[in-house]
């Protein structure tokens, strides 16, 4: 590092005395100077494609569109929020104002963001953020959560250049190097561990009809979310409908499940013939028919008792995290051996069941391409609608390589 590059971030981590008053991205309250709308890396004189008018509105059109998947609006907020509040506060200028350098700075500030008692949650506590002990750090960033930060605003900035409210992005210098952090993916189920949740539910009571209509539903959903690759928000806001059977160039009839997922994006998955026995046990257990009707308008998962309600996102995440729970509590009783997988199980969510059934797709050697179009990570181009010979190749290797064995 340069000596004059180390004179830039001195002069630049400094206390502006007329900066806003710290507050969260729905509260902070920008002078005229700093919110953006004469920012030097504004597009001016272009089309732009969206409304707004300053950085504020911009990044809040950005984040509209992840507003039906929680986790991934909340993380983006969080870091299109610090990056914000740094930049006004502790550098003096717009969002839409920074420059490469800036950036470079910035990344320095992750490190240790500095003064402490402006930035840090105190005892590195949690505060909500209405509290009005909220700060944007709970300490240092990580490595990893730095790479992520930079992901996360590349993305952003590259979003308000396309969408013609910014002139560049100040982090297209350090992209490639963005690119090649790829994060070892931990959050995942073993198969000796996958094996144990599944015992779990097996072991389920069956006497009543209600514990058999719970033991069903379970088997559907942890066959759903593995079989599939789906999100919890994919769960909910896809139906029975969805399900349709086309013949290959065999004249083998073939189902499949058409999701509106992430992004408005569609996708196809492979509707195993496993899943369409589970779907159809689990659909007599509700009085239904065995097998859908292309119109039905049935949530994918349905309360207990219940024909025509769709259930919540945090009720979908309680019913996993209790398997998980429950797995551990079981395996913490075998010894103490047991302890420390009894302690990764319950550390699961639901989304570690996702990562669960692209790496074992992936370990048993389903072609890539397919793992990615099963989990909808890439969209589909428009000439992919019409390569039934690849869909069909795709389905056979799912069926025969991806099994969930009840």
């Amino acid at each position: 590092m340069t000596r004059r590059f180390i004179k830039y971030l001195a002069e630049n981590q400094m206390n502006i005395d007329n900066s806003p008053a710290l507050a969260t991205l729905e509260n902070v309250l920008l002078p005229a100077n700093m919110d953006g709308s004469q920012g030097s890396n504004r597009a001016m004189g272009n089309r732009p494609q969206i409304k707004a008018a300053n950085d504020i509105e911009a990044i809040k059109a950005w984040l509209a569109r992840f507003w039906d998947t929680k986790t991934t609006f909340d993380n983006y907020r969080k870091e299109a929020e610090r990056l914000l509040l740094w930049s006004t506060m502790q550098l003096g200028k717009p969002l839409s104002s920074l420059t490469h350098e800036d950036w470079l700075s910035y990344q320095m500030f992750l490190t240790n963001p500095q003064p402490a008692a402006r930035w840090i949650m105190r005892d590195k506590r949690k505060f909500a953020r209405n509290h009005p002990e909220w700060r944007p750090f709970s300490g240092p960033l990580s490595l990893g959560s730095q790479r992520q930060a930079a992901v996360i605003l590349n993305v952003m900035f590259s979003w308000l250049v396309n969408a013609g409210y910014l002139a560049g992005n100040p982090l297209s210098l350090s992209r490639q190097r963005a690119r090649k952090a790829r994060p070892r993916i931990t959050r995942y189920l073993e198969e000796d561990l996958w094996l144990e949740v599944k015992q779990t539910i097996e072991s389920m009571p069956r006497e009543t009809s209600r514990n058999l209509e719970q033991y069903y539903r379970l088997r559907w959903l942890f066959s759903l979310l593995y079989l599939c690759g789906l999100r919890i928000s994919e769960v909910i806001s896809n139906t029975m409908g969805s399900f349709f059977c086309r013949r290959d160039k065999d004249g083998k009839e073939r189902w499949w499940l058409e999701i509106l997922g992430k992004g408005d994006k569609l996708r196809i998955v492979p509707a195993t013939n496993e899943l369409m026995v589970e779907l159809s046990r689990y659909r007599q257990s509700k009085g239904l028919t065995p097998l859908p009707l292309p119109a039905e308008t049935l949530p994918l998962l349905l309360p207990i008792g219940s024909r025509t309600d769709a259930m919540t996102r945090g009720a979908l995440h309680a019913i996993v995290k209790k398997v998980f729970q429950q797995t551990a509590e079981q395996l913490r009783q075998r010894g103490e051996q047991f302890i420390p997988l009894a302690d990764r199980v319950e550390q699961a969510s639901a989304h570690w069941l996702r990562h669960t059934a692209g790496s074992h797709m992936a370990n048993n050697d389903i072609d890539l391409r397919h793992v990615r179009d099963n989990l909808g990570h890439e969209s589909l181009s428009t000439t992919n609608n019409y390569l039934h010979s690849t869909d069909d190749a795709r389905h056979r290797e799912t069926e025969a390589g991806h099994k969930i064995d009840w």
